[in-house]
């Protein structure tokens, strides 16, 4: 299935990375980040792109202890809405937020598996160009820091899902959980992951991934 960020809301993107440990934060500064940069910018055209969030998330409750890390998100959601995107803009950028927002931008979310092969707990995406305005119900998200705003999906039949199985550590998922452009390209990428009942624990290595959060500008000012 051939997919766009600005049809879909998503796109399977093959990069290999020199990163050898994902939990460093310093191969994430000084290695990682740089190579989501290169991808956005050839993806998209973008002029600036600026990576503000890192959430590592893994199914085994051994490893979340170890490495103090969330388990997988199993809630069918999108990060932002009309209210919250602009506001991320402004919590990062509180002087250049105005000037930005004058033109296009979005937030595109980069997942990527740490560890192999992800045989359980894979991300699933829903088509953007099958979900509807009324499909999306915005709800408060309380965080320790901050009171945010993200999109619950209620159930639509029309609605077209898509995963990506048996992802690998050089493939790079690309979605769409914002854009301020409101010209009919997609928007928003309602996704969750899921439990396969085909796949035993007891033979899955266990979910490791790691999830980016990206502003994309197409102009610089």
């Amino acid at each position: 299935m051939e997919t766009s960020l600005d049809r879909e809301g998503f796109f399977l993107a093959n990069q290999q990375t020199q990163v050898t440990d994902f939990f460093s934060e310093t191969e994430i500064a000084s290695i990682y980040e740089k190579e989501l940069q290169s991808l956005l910018t050839d993806i998209t055209g973008a002029k600036r792109v600026e990576i503000f969030d890192h959430t590592r998330r893994a199914s085994s409750i051994d490893t979340q202890r170890l490495r103090g890390i969330r388990e997988p998100a199993v809630t069918i959601h999108n990060d932002y809405d009309d209210a919250s995107g602009p506001r991320r803009l402004h919590d990062f950028f509180p002087q250049e937020a105005e000037a930005l927002a004058k033109n296009r931008f979005a937030i595109i979310n980069i997942w990527r598996s740490m560890n192999g092969p992800v045989s359980n707990f894979p991300l699933a995406l829903c088509d953007a160009s099958s979900v509807t305005d009324e499909d999306l119900v915005s709800v408060p998200r309380v965080s320790k820091n901050r009171v945010g705003t993200v999109q619950m999906a209620t159930f639509n039949p029309s609605h077209r899902w898509c995963y990506y199985p048996h992802m690998q550590m050089n493939e790079a998922l690309l979605f769409k959980v914002y854009d301020s452009a409101n010209d009919g390209r997609a928007r928003f990428t309602p996704h969750t992951s899921f439990k396969d009942p085909r796949v035993k624990d007891a033979t899955s290595a266990g979910r490791q991934s790691i999830e980016s959060r990206c502003f994309v500008f197409w102009s610089s000012a």
